[in-house]
């Protein structure tokens, strides 16, 4: 007969188990395992609990086409097939087609390197804003963020990046040269750096700052400091360093808000 402590044992073994398959499971669907040269995606026993068997090719091959995308895994994408399948036919075609038609026919803002219906987006196309003052930012995600707070009337420049030697960019990847020669040009009067606060944004700014140190143009950056809402002492002590350094009169801290 088995004891009581042999069973408690084998009882402790296959909760473990579970638990090592639910969270190796986990890994592969936020995609973390997902990389072909991921210590876990090589460790045989996940393949065992991992691997999908497919009852058809074309189901296969659309879970793995979704799973390209960034921070989609396996069983996420194989969830997102499935609900394509249950949604009407005509609701999958506008998605497939909304997906063709901006591929084919997007377009790159000739002025400011945006992304855009037409050959110049509608801001760089807007009489009615600033084009003195230029706002550099890294992708579209950085000018709608900007765009949403209602507060910028310049224009904006659209670097595609920021100079990272490890990752191999440099600044011949970015549109720096056309950013320069618009400034040597003396068509702006301001030019503002609202890259992020990272050692590549702040390299990305430093390297271009030093291509028109001699030019005639107003040079700034987006303040930094203490988000509000934020408590003091969960600030890392470089944003709370800048924010001391770069302190503001107190009424001007509230005649904006």
């Amino acid at each position: 007969m088995i004891s009581d402590k042999m069973a408690i044992g084998v009882i402790e073994v296959v909760l473990f188990e579970a638990k090592i398959r639910k969270i190796i499971c986990q890994l592969w669907n936020y995609g973390v395992a997902s990389a072909a040269n991921s210590p876990i995606a090589t460790f045989a026993p996940f393949h065992y609990i991992c691997d999908m068997e497919f009852s058809s090719k074309l189901l296969e091959k659309a879970v793995q086409e979704m799973a390209q995308l960034p921070g989609i895994g396996k069983r996420t994408a194989l969830r997102l097939v499935l609900h394509l399948l249950k949604q009407p036919k005509e609701q999958t075609l506008f998605l497939s087609q909304a997906l063709l038609d901006m591929r084919e026919d997007i377009k790159s803002c000739q002025n400011c390197h945006n992304i855009s219906d037409t050959e110049v987006c509608e801001i760089c196309s807007n009489s009615k804003r600033d084009h003195q003052i230029i706002c550099v930012v890294e992708d579209i995600r950085d000018v709608m963020a900007i765009e949403n707070t209602r507060q910028f009337r310049g224009i904006y420049h659209v670097l595609g990046g920021k100079i990272s030697p490890i990752d191999g960019v440099g600044p011949s990847q970015l549109t720096i040269g056309s950013l320069v020669e618009k400034v040597k040009s003396g068509q702006v009067q301001e030019l503002i750096f609202a890259l992020s606060s990272t050692m590549e944004g702040d390299t990305t700014n430093f390297f271009i700052y030093r291509q028109i140190k001699d030019c005639p143009v107003i040079t700034s950056a987006i303040a930094r400091g203490i988000a509000v809402g934020d408590e003091l002492e969960y600030a890392d002590e470089v944003t709370l360093g800048r924010s001391i350094l770069q302190r503001i009169p107190f009424e001007n801290s509230f005649k904006n808000n």
